[in-house]
């Protein structure tokens, strides 16, 4: 009965213990790059309606080798600046980055009027791997609850 009790504890123990060492050692695989973020149509009747909507966070986080490329899309029926860059309804702007940094921003997207893009260095330790994809994870649950229930 003693022996069925501890087989009962350690068995998950040992799974856990393994899926960890497994998030922690492997490396991080090269997927998409990029990082998406829409202006979604109807952003400037809006703003000019009065209404302050966030339609993009003030802060971007992107993550060199893995999300360094931001990719902003213009689904609105007015152009939108972002830095010296004026991109055009229906179109698309690829910034990538290669340096990490914390890099400001003009942006007519935003209500401030201001966008910042921090980009970190790629995760490199075992213990870096584990807190990324933790942080991965507790964002990918958090985006699925808000679209379940908005």
């Amino acid at each position: 009965m003693t022996h069925r009790l501890g087989l009962i504890v350690i068995a998950p123990a040992v799974g856990m213990f393994v899926t960890l060492a497994c998030a922690a050692l492997i490396p991080i695989g090269k997927g998409a790059r990029e990082e998406l973020f829409e202006i979604p149509k109807g952003t400037w009747a809006a703003r000019r309606a009065g209404h302050a909507i966030d339609i993009l966070p003030s802060k971007i986080y992107l993550v060199l080798e893995i999300h360094d490329v931001l990719l902003l899309r213009n689904l609105d029926v007015v152009p939108q600046m972002f830095g010296p860059t004026l991109i055009m309804p229906g179109q698309s702007f690829r910034l990538p980055f290669d340096v990490a940094s914390e890099y400001q921003f003009a942006c007519t997207a935003h209500v401030s009027g201001e966008m910042t893009v921090v980009v970190d260095e790629a995760p490199k330790t075992p213990w870096a791997r584990l807190r990324w994809r933790t942080g991965e994870l507790v964002k990918a649950v958090t985006r699925l609850s808000r679209q379940r229930w908005s």
